[in-house]
């Protein structure tokens, strides 16, 4: 008889905490860290083409030193914030972040500019490839970005809609994910001098 009363209660405690959230808001969280591990990864990406892109232009646009340069340092400002998945909590450090790749986006931006002056250069096929990678790059961060923040809303939701906002103040104790958004920076048309 203990052995049954035992056996309905489990099963009476699995049901009601498969159905108060616990499970789901658990696989919602998953669900932000494997959709930021894809941002991260894309950034990568772009990382990674920065330095080929910047010799080949280099070989053509010599007199363009102080733009390659604020590319270079713009790629190492973004490479040297990295965010845990604990960090996707904090506003301030997702605020760094998303500062320092806008920096890189800036630099990026005024480098292709800069490239419009030297037709031999566009002409290149090594920079063109270069340059079309570069572009998917960019395209494949903002479908990243735009599936991260899609995650972090359904989460963010799930962990504020009664009951699952109840287990999760009393059992997980979750905190709310922070959106990656555009760097106020990155909103303005980047300027050239000729």
């Amino acid at each position: 008889m203990i052995r049954l009363t035992r056996s309905v209660l489990l099963f009476f405690v699995i049901i009601s905490l498969a159905g108060c959230g616990y499970n789901s808001l658990q696989v919602k969280e998953e669900a932000v860290f494997k959709t930021w591990a894809d941002v991260e990864s894309t950034l990568q990406r772009r990382a990674d083409l920065i330095p080929n892109l910047v010799e080949t232009v280099k070989g053509y646009a010599k007199h363009e030193a102080e733009t390659l340069e604020a590319v270079i340092n713009a790629r190492s400002k973004a490479g040297a914030v990295q965010l845990t998945t604990d960090d996707l909590s904090d506003p301030a450090a997702m605020q760094k972040l998303q500062a320092a790749q806008g920096g890189l986006t800036s630099a990026l931006s005024k480098l292709m500019l800069v490239v419009e002056r030297y037709p031999d250069l566009k002409a290149n096929q090594n920079f063109l490839d270069l340059q079309s990678q570069l572009e998917g790059t960019e395209n494949r961060i903002n479908v990243a970005r735009q599936r991260y923040n899609k995650a972090v809303e359904v989460f963010n939701r799930a962990i504020r809609v009664f009951p699952a906002s109840l287990t999760n103040s009393l059992l997980l104790h979750l905190e709310r994910k922070e959106y990656f958004k555009a760097d106020e920076g990155a909103k303005a048309v980047p300027k050239v001098k000729f």
